[in-house]
């Protein structure tokens, strides 16, 4: 059985598919690997960030890039939001930005 993708709003998906090329094509490459296998596909491609949350870390010729997201019942992947990297650290706001849509969908879900 397959999982499904899914995005937080319009917006969010537009702000991934809106990534550079390179970042684009491995996130389609990870995410169809997703659907596969399910939300955690181990480092170096997702890190766990705590209570449910997951980044999808991607990499490419124009840079780094990250994705938020969150794995619900039923098999479902939300992603959460999106964003080029431009420091080492992953921004705090980034990380605020993806936890606050987490808890939403969470208590939309139950």
């Amino acid at each position: 059985m397959s999982y499904s993708i899914t995005y937080y709003s319009q917006a969010v998906e537009a702000e991934i598919l809106d990534l550079p090329t390179t970042l684009q094509a491995r996130y389609v490459v990870l995410t169809r690997r997703m659907v596969e296998i399910g939300a955690n596909l181990g480092e170096p491609h997702t890190q766990a960030m705590g209570d449910g949350l997951f980044e999808l870390r991607l990499k490419g010729a124009e840079g780094i890039a990250r994705v938020f997201y969150c794995a619900l019942m039923g098999r479902r992947i939300v992603m959460l939001h999106g964003f080029v990297k431009k420091t080492p650290k992953t921004p705090l706001r980034a990380l605020r930005i993806a936890q606050t849509r987490m808890k939403e969908i969470k208590s939309a879900d139950t």
